[in-house]
């Protein structure tokens, strides 16, 4: 006799939504904080004006990510709430038609026809609109909108990852801080890259790269145009 060993299976998928959040919260934070200080020092300013930029662009920032990041998993929990209701009105209206349309699906994906009435006919008794959602409309627990998780998760990041190059800027010699804020701010997104991978399960180095490259990117340009600025002004 046989003996099957179970084991416990930890899929990523699971933490896409707070996830995916978090990662664009923190490295938000920190390119636009640290762009923004390298940019206001490259304009000649103070370590005074530097820090009051700084610390302005971290508040502003904190709310525009909470803010942005509701509406817009608002708009998409209000989008499958609208079509679950009308799943919800087609199932009493016409279950046949429905029935009819899930084993459609499940024929789709390699079921014989057989097969895939059963599969329908046993998963709408026990939940048909869960079973239309998932199978239909790509509506899981998983991946259901989280509006307010969403917010305060990318608030939360956005302000981590932020006060990083704040404190560096606050620590270095006004000489040095823009190098040092830069230096560190991409080591920051090297690490936030590595690390978001490393969480979902991708491969860390190609998302440390990427992360890097925009963020440099950012700061660079931001520099430019800082030094453009306090020499025209």
């Amino acid at each position: 006799m046989t003996r099957l060993k179970l084991h416990d299976e930890r899929h990523r998928v699971t933490r896409v939504g707070w996830l995916r959040a978090a990662v664009l919260g923190a490295n938000d934070g920190i390119v636009s904080t640290a762009s923004l200080i390298v940019g206001v020092a490259a304009a000649s300013a103070g370590r005074s004006e530097v820090l009051v930029a700084g610390v302005a662009g971290l508040v502003a920032g904190a709310m525009s990510m909470a803010a942005g990041e509701y509406v817009s998993v608002s708009s998409q929990s209000d989008t499958e709430s609208a079509d679950l209701a009308r799943e919800r009105g087609e199932l009493s209206a016409q279950p046949e038609s429905e029935r009819e349309e899930l084993a459609g699906l499940y024929r789709s994906r390699g079921l014989d026809a057989e097969t895939a009435l059963k599969v329908a006919d046993q998963l709408m008794a026990h939940d048909a609109l869960g079973a239309h959602a998932r199978d239909e409309l790509g509506i899981s627990e998983i991946t259901a909108a989280r509006p307010v998780q969403a917010a305060f998760t990318s608030a939360a990041t956005f302000t981590a990852g932020a006060a990083a190059p704040l404190i560096l800027a606050a620590i270095t010699p006004a000489g040095a801080l823009a190098a040092v804020v830069s230096a560190g701010s991409l080591a920051g997104l090297a690490i936030l890259g590595a690390v978001g991978a490393q969480a979902g399960g991708a491969p860390p180095l190609r998302a440390a790269v990427r992360v890097t490259f925009w963020g440099a990117l950012a700061m660079a340009l931001t520099a430019g145009i800082g030094r453009l600025v306090g020499a025209a002004v």
